[in-house]
């Protein structure tokens, strides 16, 4: 899976923004076995769901999975490119981070028939110190019967396949001054199970040859959102009542499943906003983000 060279040439980059503005729209429902499922992967001792329950923030992730046949999914066990996300000619696809709003006054319930309207929004080329980066945002937009729930930007990050002799980023070290944190094993059952839950291909997160001989990675790579959901459930856990209203993160280093990571928080002074992060095992930042929280508990 070699990059080509001249992949991204001007003429190149301007098909690829003929995307922008593209949409899709999809229905699902909101229903239990998902939460269920979501609940013991996260090790939660939750009462079983029943309709009308409220959704958790970012289980939403849980619905509008990807559901091509199985001859339209690429060698990376994504969907082949060029359907509703422009066909970047880089291997290498990661979720680079996101912004969510989730809506008090109209959540997302167990039971609801939901819609999600999805727009490509912009399609971005940077050069980065290993090689050139696309960057495709994608806005979303859920809907039930009472109107928005919750909007997302999803950020999306395409690169070139690995090379010998790319510079090794210099890392940065994670704060050590958590008020909350918890530490995970990811081990092979974790990253199956997500995959599962989330029907997720891709092949960087369970096939290990594929991602050490391929990709060029020196392990599985835990799931962004998996992370994502965990930096948020540990605030859940920790500020229980309160209602989290927004949460961005930004993902800076990829964590394999080679070592136990930490995710860690730290409330503001004020209460309104928790500094949330992860980190590996050599202390070493993997994501950055912050929850948002109400200034009236749900």
């Amino acid at each position: 899976m070699e990059s080509d060279a001249s992949a991204l040439t001007p003429e190149t980059l301007a098909h690829l923004q003929t995307w922008i503005g593209n949409t899709e729209a999809l229905n699902d429902d909101i229903t239990r076995a998902p939460v269920r499922a979501m609940s013991a992967m996260l090790d939660r001792d939750d009462p079983l769901p029943q309709d009308g329950d409220d959704l958790p923030p970012m289980w939403h992730w849980l619905y509008f999975l990807p559901q091509h046949r199985q001859s339209e999914i690429g060698p990376d066990g994504h969907a082949k490119r060029g359907g509703f996300l422009p066909p970047i000619p880089l291997p290498r696809r990661m979720w680079a981070g996101g912004r969510l709003t989730f809506a008090q006054n109209n959540p997302l319930r167990l039971g609801q028939r939901i819609e999600r309207q999805s727009t490509i929004a912009s399609v971005k080329h940077k050069a980065g110190r290993s090689g050139d980066l696309l960057f495709v945002l994608v806005k979303h937009a859920l809907h039930n019967a009472d109107g928005i729930a919750v909007t997302e930007e999803h950020d999306i990050v395409y690169r070139a396949a690995a090379q010998a002799s790319d510079p090794v980023p210099e890392p940065t070290m994670a704060p050590t001054d958590s008020v909350w944190h918890r530490e995970i094993t990811p081990d092979d059952v974790l990253l199956f199970r997500y995959s599962a839950l989330t029907f997720n291909g891709h092949r960087i997160h369970y096939d290990r040859r594929y991602v050490t001989e391929v990709e060029g990675y020196p392990g599985l790579i835990v799931h962004g959102p998996l992370i994502a959901t965990y930096l948020v459930d540990l605030v859940r856990r920790h500020a229980a009542g309160a209602w989290i209203a927004g949460f961005e993160f930004k993902a800076v280093r990829p964590t394999f499943d080679l070592h136990p990571f930490q995710v860690h928080a730290k409330p503001s002074a004020d209460g309104k906003t928790v500094h949330v992060w992860a980190n590996d095992h050599d202390g070493y930042l993997t994501m950055n983000g912050e929850v948002r929280l109400s200034d009236t508990p749900a």
